[in-house]
């Protein structure tokens, strides 16, 4: 009896050292969870923090991965909205201070300190920088038209759109993964040890009713472009400007490049761009001339910690000519599509 109790004791401790290592260390037992929504379809559930892989996680009021804001913008703010999908959000791989936004704002801030009054010729009427981040993984742009009819801009000078190219194929909102896809959990599991083995043990649970979703009929990318041109009636209703930026995939770059059905995609994205005059930055020519892409990249789609900062910093130098008008903001030449 007491080689039991012994045996017991000694796994019921190893079981309580790793599930205090798996959370602690890891953040497994607190997942980022997900709110289902009518119109959106998901969005990450507001006031939550936490810590996945040693990366903070903040989610404010407005399940955006920004710290608390408040709905007005403040008259001494630069305010700029960055929406997108997991590129944009940065997921569990990406600590807060190092998602596209925070650089983006890191950038802007430089440029604000810089147009000083010491500095008459580019004084700032601004004091603090904010770049927002409403993003989920997986959205689309008819995400992001259905976050901005809800939400509305938050009195953003400029709203960027960042769209990799999978984007322009994007189906349409649904919930019917949220608390059915491990990878959108509704709720927090029992245990450190339950999410593990949930995750990497267990098969993926099938999900039948995406089917009908992926299999979403007529002209999706035509439905996806209608959601950026409504992205920009609604920004430019709101008095802010629009940019839009795409990064490509992996495969994309160099040769063969992108795919038939990416081309022509791609040539209505461009027809659509020159009938509106938005401001659009398209990233394949600018991968293309980087000497090892891969390193841009984690994966196919996502990017790396320099993939980011490239991206980051373009976008903030193309941000600099259109707030000029209202922050008197210095302009710094700005690369685009080639």
């Amino acid at each position: 009896m007491k080689l039991l109790l012994l045996i017991l004791a000694v796994i019921f401790g190893l079981l309580l050292f790793l599930e205090t290592s798996l959370r602690l260390l890891l953040g497994f037992g607190n997942p980022p969870i997900y709110i289902t929504d009518e119109k959106i379809g998901y969005l990450l559930a507001p006031n939550q923090r936490t810590r996945r892989f040693g990366n903070r996680i903040a989610i404010n009021e407005f399940s955006m991965r920004s710290a608390t804001i408040s709905m007005m913008r403040p008259a001494s703010t630069l305010r700029v909205l960055l929406l997108g999908d997991s590129v944009a959000n940065g997921a569990w791989w990406t600590d807060q201070n190092q998602i596209i936004s925070a650089l983006i704002a890191t950038q802007l801030k430089t440029l604000v300190c810089k147009a000083s009054p010491e500095n008459l010729k580019a004084k700032s009427s601004f004091e603090q920088v904010e770049v927002l981040n409403a993003s989920a993984n997986s959205w689309g742009p008819r995400n992001e038209l259905a976050y901005l009819q809800r939400f509305g801009t938050f009195n953003a000078q400029v709203v960027v759109l960042l769209i990799n190219t999978d984007d322009l194929f994007a189906t349409a909102p649904t919930s019917i993964p949220v608390g059915r896809d491990r990878n959108y959990p509704n709720h927090k599991p029992p245990t450190a040890l339950a999410e593990v083995f949930n995750r990497y043990v267990l098969k993926p649970p099938s999900i039948p009713e995406m089917n009908a979703v992926n299999a979403e009929p007529g002209d999706r990318v035509g439905f996806n472009l209608e959601a950026i041109r409504q992205i920009q009636t609604l920004t430019n209703a709101n008095g802010a400007e629009l940019v839009l930026a795409m990064t490509p995939l992996l495969r994309e770059i160099g040769n063969p490049g992108s795919r038939d059905y990416e081309l022509k995609a791609r040539i209505r994205l461009t027809e659509l761009i020159k009938d509106l005059e938005m401001t659009y930055l398209d990233f394949l020519p600018v991968f293309n001339r980087t000497e090892v892409p891969q390193t841009l990249y984690r994966d196919h789609i996502h990017l790396s910690p320099k993939g980011n900062q490239v991206v980051s910093e373009i976008i903030g130098r193309s941000l600099s000519p259109l707030l000029a008008a209202t922050a008197l903001l210095p302009t710094t030449e700005t690369t685009t599509s080639d």
